[in-house]
């Protein structure tokens, strides 16, 4: 018989359309056992070596090793991704792929934030995961949906980006003069300060990119080469640094503790990054065009740089020229 109930109220199908093509399943209704059978028999009229595809048992974990196989490698920070991505595989339970719900992962979510989890941290998490399973389905390496596309990203409160005052960097400088034991910390900072460059892209620096005023960075976030002009004589004093000191070393973890010994007023989290706010902010406050700060932070998108506009001298100044009480005097009376 091609279809039997079992004792434990499953439906088993055993078919063979043709001779040598035997097919054999186990479903919960009896409705989809017989749509397996239809199935198969018409499968295999039309394409004699036609078999059904089993069923994709891979856990969470299998399924980033081959994310990380097929297109991690190509990130930028793709390794560090992956040990992300391999903890939060763990604190899910490494459940199935394929049965991965998004209340599953919602309720993970909120777990996290009880036990005192950081919500950028958990979006990022979010965003990780989920971009593993539309890579994959895009590769066609699974063939089901993204459990995770309904599963929205926490608000999050916007936070003010914190930049240094003249007299800040004047502090921060004095201090790591003090403090730092390797000379590469004053002038990785000053490059970043000078041109808005992230610590990795100032520190990835060799002599041959810095040349006729600019300096080149290959290394960049966006896979995208940036060329800033620089002023001359900071160009000789970095060739001179590189002659004297050779070049840079991973010397991030010092200006870290330096940047916390000067006690700054830097929320957490933002550290070397402080620099790079630095420059855009004082570029904009001194009149500078959004549009040339976007190249020069090498921003995709405009709106990432559009966080910095508010500090534009007339930004928002009709908000007073034409606000509801700006002829009305009267009002200020002490």
């Amino acid at each position: 018989m091609a279809i039997e109930q079992l004792p434990d109220g499953r439906w088993k199908v055993d078919v063979e359309p043709i001779k040598g093509k035997r097919f054999r399943k186990t479903l919960k209704t009896k409705a989809e056992a017989m749509r397996f059978e239809a199935t198969c028999r018409a499968k295999v009229i039309d394409t004699p070596d036609w078999a059904p595809k089993p069923k994709d048992r891979r856990h969470v974990s299998e399924l980033i090793d081959r994310w990380a196989l097929l297109h991690g490698h190509t990130l930028a920070d793709g390794h560090n991704r992956r040990k992300l991505l391999d903890e939060l595989a763990k604190a899910l339970g490494d459940p199935q792929a394929i049965k991965l719900s998004a209340n599953d992962y919602a309720e993970y979510r909120a777990n996290a934030l009880a036990a005192g989890a950081n919500p950028k941290t958990l979006n990022n998490r979010l965003g990780y995961l989920r971009s593993v399973f539309n890579v994959l389905q895009q590769l066609g390496e699974i063939d089901y949906p993204n459990p995770l596309a309904r599963v929205r990203p926490l608000r999050l409160q916007e936070r003010a980006l914190a930049y240094l005052t003249t007299e800040q960097i004047g502090i921060l400088f004095d201090c790591i003069e003090q403090r730092c034991k390797t000379p590469h910390v004053a002038m990785i900072s000053l490059i970043c300060l000078a041109t808005g460059a992230r610590w990795g892209e100032a520190q990835a620096l060799t002599p041959e990119r810095v040349r006729d005023g600019l300096v080149t960075f290959v290394n960049t976030k966006g896979k995208r080469v940036r060329a800033i002009p620089i002023d001359p004589k900071l160009e000789k004093r970095i060739h001179e640094h590189f002659r004297e000191h050779g070049t840079f070393s991973n010397c991030l973890n010092s200006f870290d503790k330096t940047l916390a010994a000067s006690k700054l007023p830097v929320p957490p989290g933002q550290s070397s990054h402080v620099l790079r706010h630095t420059f855009a902010s004082h570029f904009i406050m001194n009149g500078g065009n959004i549009l040339t700060l976007q190249k020069i932070l090498g921003h995709t998108s405009l709106a990432m740089t559009m966080r910095y506009a508010h500090l534009a001298p007339d930004h928002l100044q009709d908000a007073v020229r034409l606000g509801p009480i700006a002829n009305s005097s009267g009002l200020f009376k002490p």
